[in-house]
Formats: structure tokens, C-alpha cells, sequence
């Protein structure tokens, strides 16, 4: 096929734009053109200039390096075609949104009643201090202030609590600059770190780097505060310092300005490494303590004099700011008093900052009490999205404390407006409700963490276990005994719901864990626990279970850290640009914490795009028939989009044709019809009463099989290796015997107590 382009005007330059305009507006799909090639030359300086010589293309090999079309358009069809005939592949996802109308972005007025225009960012705030005069001016501007300073969680752990972090950038975009306007006396607002990095590129398909930095960009004022997981940074495993340094480096000089270093066992060496590299990095540093358990009982380890100690040894560490993290909301009022007050009488000008769940319904009024005990910032989240396992209502905690001198400098009018727009957003993103219908005031007794609570819940029903959530309560209790009662946070609190699930879906109790400690195989989070792979926990491992669980694996006695090889990153950038092409420096780091995950993530932008420019509703569902809505790829540069039809069911292929207008013009895409290809089977169940019969542990994948019928196996022999929510479990033979009527195949899917195979006893017919 030959094309020929003609284009004329008054001068070299008019003409030579028209024909690049004029190439940029061809669409041609299945063949390569030399189209990049004469874009390239049509934008060489030596061109524009016009001093080009005979030879100059031969001469000039820089005009071969190409850049082809990103084929923007073709690629957002492709996903939205696969929703419209699969539904969403969003993971956690039930049903579809409640909300299918356009949210409506808040208005904000002045004390007068004129609108408050917000065109553009507000830029006064408590940044400027961070930004002027640095972390320890930032830290003494905050104990210099009169009233108690408010910190809103509702760009990360609030909807980390109730809408399993599913939400997406644009949603915070959309917010952004009427929140730098509304909130611009906020101590910090915490939007990064934390499940919110892995999360947006697992589920759903964004750059937690490219977040930052548009975040930042809207709201300039309000400093941005991370959770940092110590020597762990965003992962869920200790990972070398430098890896740590790099990361930090890096959050830093993309936006983020306070960080909340803390780690899963409260070990202070863990902590040192983070804190390090906040401090090298130039971040303010909240250096965290863990709050777990009753202060007030006296039967528990984490007393009044741990807290203390470990205070003690983060100041000498030369924090800025000393956090204190509630993460299952057990902190009672009473003991929030007496904590705070005797922080605050040792240390009369360290800046303290008070993290809470509302689980059992009393955030509030523990978070006054911190504010009344000399607590300078507190936390808490907008109306819509406050409450159980999220933070304490901001209007609530604002009216508790007004009329006091511990006032928030909020503006309470400001404040309700904005939660007019999360209140529409909750019900957009009502298909990863948790559902709670009120406050647990059992969290005292199992204690599990408020973020950690509504996902349990959504593994439960998966695993089969939904109807026994009680029973997955009171199993988490017994599972942090076994453990030794440690303080629950992630990785740690992941550790003890992991023993909790695993007992609950072999009926195993307490004694019986106990019992056979030597045989069982237990989920590979507890055995790294057990390791001492994150950290040492305080009053030591539980003995004889350590070593008996165990069976003669290595055992730490000091930071992980200590014995991990340096990330070598010039092996890192080559080896990613080698796959991906070219690579940033986030994209080193985002790699170096989830190198499974980044890749994945890689590979679904590469078939369909830059997702995050879509409308949320439109992520998740398909529009009606006929329906029209805009996707705005680039500033000035718009899709306007119609669903014109989905084709039938081809026989041969299992495909469907899906049919777009897109600015006029008809498009269509193939899909995978993934449900007429669905399978249905029916595996026999194991009986429980019959000793050769083993059966799958929990719902899950065969990823390994390691037999086959016939085989010779002896107790405890690996029989396959079964990967269910996250971890990896080998299932054994529970006697010696032969393998006979294997019932699975690597790559099978099975449900709890589904049969794997009979071990026939030696003599056994």
C-alpha cells in the first residue's frame, strides 16, 4: 500500500508542521510503516533548520531510533471490550457499583458566602514550613501549636479499612485541589505506602509512583505522609539497606514529606534502618511505636514500661516526631491517658502523633484523650468513610474538641463539603464493602488489626470459611498465643491470620497445633516468622514450638538485613531495560520491593494501556448499550466512546465481536468469551474416616505435583504443593504407603477437603 502525503504553505516551517500534523493523524493497524521515520526526520533540528546535505540520512543514524504509536486508543478498547463480555477482573470485586450517575464535585464558600475558587491549589500550609526550614523546624512548629493538629487518612488507610484499598488515583485527582483548599491546616495527609503500593499495581493497574506526583502537583500545601515498613519499606519481607535508602530516596523526591516508620515487632534495629534512611534522605522522621494489647491489664507483656523503653530508644535515635500506631483500635481512653501523659512528662518538646482504629466504637473519644494528655496531632477520617475498622469521624473528633484550647484550626463548613463527594464515591466503590454493621468490641479479645479485619473476612468466604468467621476470630486469638502474643501489624498480623485460617480449615485447636508441632505443615509466613526473617520478637520465640515447627530450618538471633546480599542495581536497570525497554528509577525500586508484581503489572499495561485515564465506573463495568461517555487520554486529546453491541458467541473460536463507536467511527475488538470456556467439575470429597484418603487443606491451585500413581512415600513425604491467598503449603502423606488414584493435575483448582489421592498402608489391598 503506498500513501502519498501533499501539503503546501507560506513557509518551510508552516508546511513542514502541517505534514506532521498530518502524519500523527494516520491510523494504520497490522503493518509497520515508515511513518516513525519521517517523524523523526521531520523533527530533526538539522531539518527545521533546513540545512540538510545529500547525504544527511546516511549520515545521521540517531534518525532510526523510533518511536512507534503507543496505540492508546485500540488498547483502552481492548479491556473495555473484555469487561463488556467477561464483566471486571478486578479482584475482590461483588456486583457492580450502586452509584451510575456523575459525581458532583463540592463547592467551598468563605465566612461571607462567596465561592472560594479553586481553580488552583491553595498554597499555605504546614508544608512551607517543611519545605523552608526543614524536619526539625517542621517538628517544633508543631509542639509550638496551641490546638491538637489533625491528620486525614482518608486517601489510604480509611479506604484501606473499608474498601479493601481499591481506590483508584483519578478518584483522588478529582478532590485534590478543593482538599488542599478545605484542609490546608492539616498536620499531614497520608495518601502513599502501606498496602497502597502493591495494591495499585496488582488490582488495579496504575504506577504508585505516577499517583505521588500527580497528587503532589494538586495539592502543594498539605505535607504527604507514607507508612514505611522499617527494613521491610513497602514489602512484606526484610530487604537489604540500600534497598531501603533507594526507595526512600526516591519517595522523598517525588513527594512525600513525613514518614511513619515503624516495624511489625516493635525491634528497634529493624527501625533503625528505616529511620536511617529518612534521615539520609531529608524526610521528617515519625519514628513509631506499635500499641498492642491492654496497657491496663497487668497479665499483659506490653505494659506501660515497654512503651517507655521503646520511646526511650527512639529518641535516641533522633526522631522528629514520636507516633504512636493503634492499628486494632484496643488504645481504651484511659490508657491513652496515661500513656500519652507520661510520654509527655518525660519528654515535655518531643511532637507526638496518635494512629487508631475505630473498631470497638471508641476512637473518638480515645483520640480526645491522647489530644488532652498532650498529643499534638491525632488521626482521623472523612464522615463517609469513619468508623469500625477505618479512623475516628473527623467531625466528630473537630466537635469534641471545640470550645477547648485544643482546637483543630479546621474550618467545620469546608470539612462536611468534601464529604459529600466521598459519600457518593463510597457507593462507586460499594463492590468492596465490607459490610460491617457496627462496632466489635470483641477486637479487645482477638485484636486483630482494623486493616487486616474486612480482608480476613473477604479470605474467609473464599477459603470456604465464611459461615465460621466466629470460630476464624477466636482461632486468631489462639494463633497469637502460639506465637508468643506479638504485637499485630503487617507482616506480623498477616503471620497470626495465616495460623488462624490454617487451623480453622483442618479443625485444629490450640493443644492440637501444639501436639504435632513436628508434623504439621504449617503456611510458609509462620515458618519465616519462626525463622526470625522479620525481626525479633520482644520476650523471644515461643519454645518448644519454635523448633519443633522448625524441623531443623535455620534461626536468626539477629536483623534479617544482616544477612541479605546488597541489591547490585546496575544489574537491576539493565536487566529490566532489557525486558521493558527504558526504565526510571521508580521503576527500579517499585521492582526491587515486588518483582513479580511490577512485571505482571508491565506486561498489562503493555496490552492494554494506560488504564488510570478511565472513568471508574466504566473500570468496572460495562456501559449500557448506546451509552456515550468521554475518556480524556491527555490535556486537549479526548475519546468520545458509544457501546454499539456485543457479537455472538463464535463456536469455533469461543470469541465474541465487540463493537465501539469511537469519535464517530465504528471500532471493533475480539475477545475471549472466558465464560463459554468455563468448566464445570465436580471433585469427590476426601473422607475424613478414612485414614488413606488425603485431602486439600484449603481452597486453592496445585502449582507442584510430586508423585505420581504408584509411588512409594513415607510420613511426611511432599506429596504437591498447594498455593491458596498468598502462600504456599505442602500437603504430606500422613503415613507410609503407596500413592494410588490420584485425582488432581498440576494446575487444578480445588476447594477445601477436595481428594488428592489414597495412600494405600503397606498390606492394604
Amino acid at each position: 500500500m503506498l500513501v502519498k502525503v501533499s501539503c503546501r504553505g507560506s513557509t518551510m516551517e508552516i508546511t513542514r508542521r502541517k505534514v506532521l500534523r498530518a502524519l500523527i493523524e494516520f491510523r494504520i493497524r497490522g503493518v509497520k510503516t515508515n511513518i516513525p521515520f519521517l517523524a523523526s526526520l521531520l523533527t530533526h533540528p538539522t531539518f527545521i533548520e533546513g540545512n540538510c546535505w545529500t547525504t544527511f540520512i546516511d549520515d545521521t543514524p540517531s534518525l532510526f531510533d523510533l518511536v512507534g504509536s503507543q496505540n492508546r486508543a485500540q488498547k483502552l478498547l481492548a479491556y473495555l471490550g473484555d469487561v463488556a463480555v467477561n464483566g471486571s477482573s478486578i479482584k475482590g470485586q461483588i456486583g457492580e457499583p450502586k452509584f451510575k450517575g456523575d459525581i458532583i464535585i463540592p463547592e467551598l464558600h468563605d465566612a461571607s458566602g462567596n465561592k472560594i475558587d479553586v481553580s488552583q491549589p491553595c498554597t499555605k500550609g504546614w508544608r512551607q514550613i517543611i519545605l523552608e526550614q526543614g524536619p526539625k523546624a517542621f517538628a517544633k512548629a508543631v509542639r509550638n501549636y496551641k490546638g491538637c493538629l489533625l491528620m486525614d487518612t482518608t486517601w489510604r488507610d480509611a479506604h484501606q479499612s473499608l474498601l479493601a484499598t481499591r481506590v483508584r488515583t483519578v478518584d483522588l485527582l478529582n478532590i485534590a485541589k478543593e482538599t488542599s483548599h478545605a484542609l490546608h491546616n492539616l498536620y499531614s495527609l497520608e495518601c502513599w505506602g502501606g498496602a497502597t503500593f502493591d495494591v495499585a499495581m496488582r488490582f488495579l493497574y496504575e504506577d504508585p509512583w505516577d499517583r505521588l506526583r500527580k497528587m503532589r502537583k494538586l495539592v502543594p500545601n498539605i505535607p504527604f505522609q507514607m507508612l514505611l515498613r522499617g527494613a521491610n519499606g513497602v514489602a512484606y519481607a526484610s530487604l537489604p539497606d540500600n534497598a531501603i535508602e533507594h526507595f526512600v530516596e526516591h519517595a522523598k523526591k517525588n513527594g512525600v514529606d513525613i514518614f511513619r516508620v515503624f516495624d511489625a515487632l516493635n525491634d528497634i534495629h529493624q527501625l533503625e534502618v528505616g529511620i536511617k534512611a529518612v534521615q539520609k534522605a531529608g524526610g521528617v522522621c515519625e519514628g513509631t511505636v506499635c500499641y498492642s494489647g491492654d496497657m491496663l491489664n497487668p497479665k499483659k507483656k506490653y505494659n506501660l514500661e515497654y512503651y517507655l523503653k521503646l520511646v526511650d530508644d527512639l529518641v535516641a535515635l533522633d526522631i522528629d516526631i514520636l507516633g504512636i500506631k493503634d492499628m486494632a483500635g484496643v488504645l481504651k481512653p484511659h490508657a491513652a491517658t496515661l500513656l500519652i501523659g507520661s510520654i509527655r512528662e518525660k519528654y515535655p518538646d518531643l511532637p507526638i502523633h496518635v494512629h487508631t482504629h475505630d473498631s470497638a466504637g471508641t476512637g473518638v473519644a480515645s483520640m480526645v484523650a491522647c489530644a488532652m494528655a498532650g498529643a499534638d496531632a491525632v488521626d482521623a477520617a472523612t464522615d463517609s468513610l469513619s468508623g469500625m475498622t477505618s479512623q475516628p469521624s473527623i467531625n466528630a473528633i473537630i466537635a469534641s474538641l471545640d470550645g477547648t484550647d485544643k482546637d483543630t484550626g479546621l474550618n467545620v463548613h469546608h470539612v462536611r463539603a468534601l464529604d459529600t463527594y466521598w459519600s457518593q464515591l463510597r457507593l462507586l466503590y460499594s463492590p468492596f464493602e465490607a459490610h460491617l454493621t457496627g462496632p466489635d468490641p470483641e477486637v479487645y479479645e482477638h485484636e486483630i488489626p482494623g486493616g487486616q479485619l474486612t480482608n480476613m473476612m473477604f479470605q474467609a468466604s473464599q477459603l470456604g470459611l465464611g459461615s465460621q468467621w466466629l470460630e476464624t476470630k477466636k482461632a486468631y486469638e489462639e494463633a497469637n498465643d502460639l506465637l508468643g502474643d506479638i504485637v499485630k501489624v503487617t507482616p506480623t498480623s498477616k503471620v497470626v491470620g495465616d495460623l488462624a485460617q490454617f487451623m480453622v480449615s483442618n479443625k485444629l485447636s490450640k493443644d492440637d497445633v501444639l501436639a504435632r508441632a513436628g508434623e504439621l505443615d504449617f503456611p510458609g509466613s509462620v515458618l519465616e516468622f519462626l525463622e526470625g526473617m522479620m525481626g525479633q520478637p520482644y520476650g523471644g520465640f515461643p519454645e518448644p514450638f519454635r523448633t519443633k515447627a522448625l524441623r531443623g530450618r535455620r534461626k536468626l538471633d539477629a536483623r534479617p538485613g544482616l544477612f541479605l546480599e546488597p541489591i547490585d542495581f546496575p544489574k537491576v536497570r539493565k536487566e529490566l531495560a532489557r525486558k521493558f525497554g527504558s526504565v526510571t528509577e521508580c521503576d527500579v525500586a517499585s521492582y526491587v520491593m515486588y518483582p513479580k508484581v511490577f512485571e505482571d503489572y508491565k506486561k498489562f499495561v503493555a496490552k492494554f494501556g494506560d488504564l488510570s485515564v478511565l472513568p471508574t465506573k466504566y473500570f468496572l463495568s460495562r456501559p449500557e448499550i448506546g451509552e456515550e461517555f468521554h475518556v480524556e487520554l491527555e490535556k486537549g486529546k479526548v475519546l468520545i466512546l458509544k457501546l454499539l453491541a456485543v457479537g455472538p458467541l463464535s463456536e469455533n473460536t469461543g470469541q465474541r465481536e465487540v463493537f465501539y463507536e469511537m469519535n464517530g467511527e465504528v471500532r471493533q475488538v475480539t475477545v475471549d468469551d472466558k465464560k463459554a470456556s468455563v468448566e464445570n467439575v465436580s471433585r469427590p470429597k476426601a473422607d475424613p474416616t478414612d485414614s488413606s484418603q488425603v485431602g486439600a487443606p484449603m481452597a486453592g491451585v496445585l502449582v507442584e505435583l510430586r508423585v505420581h500413581d504408584g509411588t512409594e512415600v513415607k510420613k511426611g513425604d511432599p506429596i504437591a504443593v498447594l498455593s491458596a491467598m498468598k502462600m504456599e503449603m505442602v500437603i504430606s502423606a500422613p503415613h507410609n504407603g503407596v500413592v494410588s488414584s490420584l485425582a488432581i493435575r498440576e494446575g487444578d483448582s480445588v476447594d477445601g477437603s477436595d481428594l488428592v489421592c489414597r495412600i494405600v498402608k503397606p498390606g492394604d489391598k
